[in-house]
Order: C-alpha cells, then sequence, then structure tokens
C-alpha cells in the first residue's frame, strides 16, 4: 500500500510538471503573439489619417492608411524627377593632328637612317561636351536652378538635358557673385517644376533625398540621407574652375552628393526642395553640403518681378575687427566691421550711399544687423544675400565708445561698384 502510494505521489508530481509547462508554453507563445513588432518594422511608419467624403445624408467614412517611409520616397521621386535636369557645357575646342617629320630630311639620303619624331598642330576646332552638373525647375514657365561653379565658363553654351531625354538650350541669367547659385532660362511653357520649401524649419535628424546627374552619366540618381548638421561653413573649390570660395550656412548631409550633383535638389519628405547641393568632403565618407533653398528666393523672386537680380548693398568700406585690431586701437569690442578708408584713399563711407544717408561715418563700428551678430563666421554680404532691394534693416553700431542704433534702406547696388 505504501509502495503504491509513493507511486501515485510521482505520478502526480509528472502530472502537475506535465501541465504547468504546457500552460506556460501557452502563455508565452500568447504574450509574444501580443508583443510589438520588432523596432525595425516600426521605422519609418507614418499613420495618415483620411476622411471620405460622403453624400449628403449619408455617415462619413474615416479610415487609418498606414505609409512606411519607403513609400514617401517614391512617390516624392515620381514627382519630381521629370523637373531635374542635367545642365551640359559644349564649347569650341582646338581639334589637334599628329604628324611626323624627319628632322634630317635635308641631309644626303643614307646619310643618317629615316627617323620620325612626332609633332602636333590644330586642325580646326570641334563643339564638345567640357563639364555636366546637375539643376531643377523652380517655375513652369522654365527657370532652373543650379550651382554659379557648373556655369562658370563664360565661353561656353549651355544645354539641359531632360528626364525624358528631350535637349534644350539653356541662357544664363545670372550667376550671383556672393553665392554658388545661378539661374538658367529655358524656352518653353508647361513645365514640372518643384515647389520650394523653408529651408528656417529644417532639422538635424531630418530624412531628405538627392538627385542629380551623378559623375555626369547617371542622370536622376537618387539617394536618401539625413540632414546630419546645420550652418555648417566650409572652404570649396570646383575643377575647371580657379580659386576657393568660402560657403556658409550650409546643410550637411549623409545622402550620397557625387561629382555631377552639384546644382541639384535636397528634398524634404513632402517633395518641397529645401537645398541645392553643393559640394563633397573629398576625404570623409558621407559628408555632403547643401545650400539653404531661403538663400536663392530672392534671386528667383527678382528675376521673376525684374527680369534681372538687384543687389542690395550699404555703402561702406570696412576691415574685420579682432581681438588684435581691437588691442591695437583701443576698440571696445573684438568683433564687428571698422568702417575705414579703402587702400587708395577711398572714403569709408561712399557718397550717396544708404549708409551716409542713414548717418554712418568714418570709424564707426558695425556689430550687428538685424539682431545678426557680424563677425568671421556672420559676414555682411551673407546676411545682405538675404534681403531685397527696398527692404529696410536695423543696425547697431559703436561710435566714440557709445552703442547707437539706425535704419537704412537698402538701395540697389551700382554697376561699377
Amino acid at each position: 500500500m505504501n509502495e503504491l502510494n509513493k507511486t501515485q505521489v510521482v505520478m502526480l508530481v509528472l502530472l502537475v510538471s506535465f501541465v504547468t509547462s504546457l500552460a506556460t508554453g501557452i502563455v508565452t507563445v500568447t504574450l509574444v503573439n501580443q508583443a510589438p513588432p520588432p523596432v525595425t518594422q516600426m521605422i519609418g511608419r507614418v499613420i495618415e489619417k483620411t476622411i471620405e467624403t460622403a453624400k449628403p445624408g449619408e455617415k462619413i467614412i474615416e479610415k487609418t492608411v498606414v505609409i512606411t517611409q519607403e513609400d514617401m520616397v517614391v512617390k516624392v521621386v515620381n514627382q519630381v524627377s521629370s523637373a531635374v535636369v542635367s545642365v551640359v557645357a559644349t564649347k569650341d575646342v582646338p581639334v589637334v593632328e599628329e604628324y611626323f617629320i624627319n628632322p634630317f630630311q635635308n641631309l644626303p639620303e643614307g646619310f643618317f637612317p629615316d627617323i620620325k619624331i612626332p609633332q602636333y598642330r590644330q586642325k580646326g576646332t570641334e563643339k564638345k561636351r567640357v563639364s555636366s552638373g546637375s539643376g531643377f525647375f523652380v517655375s513652369k514657365d522654365g527657370l532652373i536652378l543650379t550651382n554659379k561653379h557648373v556655369v562658370a565658363d563664360t565661353e561656353a553654351e549651355y544645354s539641359i538635358i531632360m528626364n525624358d531625354g528631350r535637349k534644350l538650350p539653356a541662357k544664363v541669367l545670372v550667376r550671383d557673385p556672393f553665392q554658388d547659385i545661378a539661374v538658367l532660362k529655358v524656352e518653353g511653357e508647361k513645365f514640372n517644376f518643384i515647389p520650394l520649401g523653408n529651408s528656417k524649419e529644417i532639422k538635424v535628424g531630418q530624412t531628405v533625398i538627392a538627385i542629380g546627374n551623378a559623375l555626369g552619366e547617371f542622370q536622376n540618381t537618387v539617394s536618401v540621407g539625413i540632414i546630419s548638421g546645420l550652418k555648417r561653413r566650409v572652404l570649396a573649390s570646383a575643377d575647371g574652375v580657379i580659386g576657393v570660395e568660402e560657403l556658409q550656412e550650409l546643410i550637411q548631409t549623409d545622402a550620397s552628393i557625387n561629382p555631377g550633383n552639384s546644382g541639384g535638389p535636397l528634398l524634404d519628405l513632402s517633395g518641397r526642395v529645401i537645398g541645392i547641393n553643393t559640394a563633397m568632403a573629398k576625404l570623409a565618407e558621407n559628408i555632403g553640403f547643401a545650400l539653404p533653398i531661403n538663400v536663392a528666393k530672392r534671386d528667383i523672386q527678382d528675376i521673376q518681378e525684374f527680369g534681372e537680380v538687384k543687389y542690395p548693398f550699404i555703402g561702406i568700406r570696412y576691415r574685420l575687427v579682432d581681438n588684435e585690431t581691437k588691442e591695437k586701437k583701443k576698440l571696445p569690442v573684438d568683433y564687428g566691421l571698422l568702417l575705414t578708408k579703402g587702400n587708395n584713399g577711398e572714403p569709408a563711407v561712399i557718397k550717396n550711399s544708404p549708409a551716409e544717408k542713414a548717418g554712418l561715418k568714418e570709424g564707426d563700428i558695425l556689430v550687428e544687423l538685424n539682431g545678426n551678430k557680424l563677425d568671421k563666421t556672420s559676414s555682411l554680404s551673407m546676411l545682405l544675400n538675404k534681403f531685397r532691394v527696398g527692404d529696410k534693416i536695423k543696425i547697431k553700431i559703436f561710435r566714440d565708445g557709445k552703442e547707437m542704433e539706425m535704419t537704412i534702406t537698402l538701395e540697389e547696388r551700382p554697376e561699377k561698384l
């Protein structure tokens, strides 16, 4: 009887163990099924709520649609691809012909062996593609935005190649002297164009799309990344363009920007252009830069309104104040612009200029423009580029150690200046 009881106890323990294991497994499976999807499945999902319109008296139907980041990128690319173009420069280049001469042909025959030395001479010219970049339509009547360095050669002829293969002649309307921006014009109407966004509202980490003519041969190449940084300042040079240009207020992105992408659009996920792809870091991986689209808006507005770009100016000559200048001249600040005569004795304040009309004088230190501090990282030309002719700006100066505020009405920059 005792043995039987022991056997029953053992069986009971085994049965309980089995039931417990089975129950645990069921609960585990249920919990796993109820767990949220992995993080990798959640990335890029956007919930978009849509309301279907209904006939009078009918119930309005509301439904939720899940759109992935991939869907949004594909949608934007489909919308804007036909507005992105390749900008091609062609030029008459010499045709070089090779021929051979015998330097000893005037000597008696057989005196020296028959020697042929190659020589080269020009045999006419031919039109040849010398460079290419990217651009994009910003209006239905054919205005195209690109980089100045893409159309820097004033002797070249320019054309665009559209996404459908059409080749159209293009005229350079303006090369902005202060920014790496140029505006082209193509004759025609009803071109698809990209709406302009607001580069003041962009944020680090935001997803962006870059489109351009990569390496000059892969038209409308698309790359996706994020905004990696804002207000970057770099020194940049372009192949075939002499000199180095300082670029400020740049958008940094890890979306691939390759040679040939210059002048193409940097877009947000709503399909608006927020930047103009401009430069890349050669000694790094996935570090590219774009000019904020807001710096180009004034050029576009001027062309649409006046048919040309009118550059605002104040009318001063100055030197940048630094710590050394402050100590040497006993100035109250170590930043700003000290109004001073030119190298050949030209006046610090140009006659009849906005600066003279506002009351600026030689020796004044201009320290702020509309609340923006003037120093080596924020130049006067960069700040003025945000304004148009006729705008009123507020400035802050130091005169004889005292702080003063003035208002200046910007005028058009004289052609001979």
